[in-house]
């Protein structure tokens, strides 16, 4: 295992970004994109690993652990994000890039391999939908509407006060740690985490990327207006991409890989079949291997 190196970074974005680094090899660099509720510390397993023979980064996203946390929703749109992950590759020096994201993280990941394929030479996903299987599966899929119902929970501007009144710790236990299969968080970890949820504003900026979000969740039993895009001609992606996906996830369901072919041609699936959402955590080995197997077997696209 290689060692990881934390520095901040000022953009010209508008934030400072916590971001762990490492490795110098000679593969096309790597930059991995966590989600909610966590930070880089999601892919330390695999960033220690392919460090050996890659220049690796991950960010504290913005709104996250110590990285800036705008006040605004707004600011958490994902062309923001997009822009910080851009704005980060320029000042590592990173033309183009392998993105490797997981749930929210994964998200930006779909929208910046969608949006700036001159930049992006391949993606890995896991356990994040892409958009338009996601938003096409919140109207029509039941199963999957009733297993987001969350997001509304987690968008309602009365979230922060119900979290105050349960304590910090027993939201962490009800978000994050139940949905963790047992021993995959230790009380190390555990107080990590607890510590970067205590920062100022760290609740908020977390919570403001599912209000930001322009993805429409209806409720249980709601009918909805259909929005355009999701039955207009939709850009296949442009690069290699490998989704890793938790068969276990009881958020995003395994619908979310089904029909994703004509939507990226050069596409490899690996299911884990013993995992859950979050997957690097619970089979960091798996998701490792099955990293550096596409990584082997593909080229960057040019």
């Amino acid at each position: 295992m290689t060692e990881l190196r934390r520095q901040r970074f000022a953009l010209p974005t508008g934030v400072e970004l916590d971001v762990t680094l490492g490795g110098e090899g000679k593969g096309d660099p790597l930059v991995f994109l966590h989600g909610f509720p966590e930070s880089a510390r999601t892919w330390r397993h695999q960033m220690a690993n392919l460090a050996a023979d890659h220049a690796v980064a991950a960010p504290d996203q913005r709104g996250f652990a110590r990285s800036s946390k705008p006040a605004n929703v707004a600011d958490y749109a994902v062309e923001h994000v997009v822009a910080d992950l851009l704005a980060l590759a320029d000042a590592l020096g990173f033309a183009r890039f392998t993105l490797i994201g997981h749930d929210w993280g994964g998200a930006a990941a779909w929208a910046a391999a969608l949006r700036h394929p001159d930049r992006i030479a391949r993606l890995v996903i896991a356990n994040a939908p892409h958009p338009l299987i996601f938003q096409k599966s919140l109207i029509d899929d039941s199963a999957q509407r009733a297993a987001s119902q969350y997001m509304l929970a987690f968008r309602d501007p009365g979230m922060e006060a119900r979290v105050a009144e349960m304590g910090i710790e027993a939201f962490f236990d009800k978000s994050f740690a139940a949905h963790v299969q047992a021993g995959a968080i230790d009380a190390g970890e555990r107080a990590i985490y607890l510590d970067q949820w205590r920062q100022p504003g760290a609740l908020t900026g977390m919570l403001n990327w599912y209000r930001a979000s322009r993805i429409v969740v209806p409720a249980i039993g709601e009918t909805v207006e259909r929005p355009d895009w999701i039955d207009a001609p939709f850009p296949p992606l442009a690069m290699p991409a490998l989704v890793i996906w938790g068969m276990r996830d009881k958020a995003l369901l395994p619908c979310q890989i089904e029909g994703l072919g004509p939507l990226v041609p050069d596409l490899s699936i690996v299911p884990i079949e013993d995992a859950g959402h979050f997957v690097p955590w619970e089979r960091p080995a798996a998701v490792t291997a099955a990293i550096r197997a596409f990584l082997a077997e593909t080229r960057p696209s040019d």
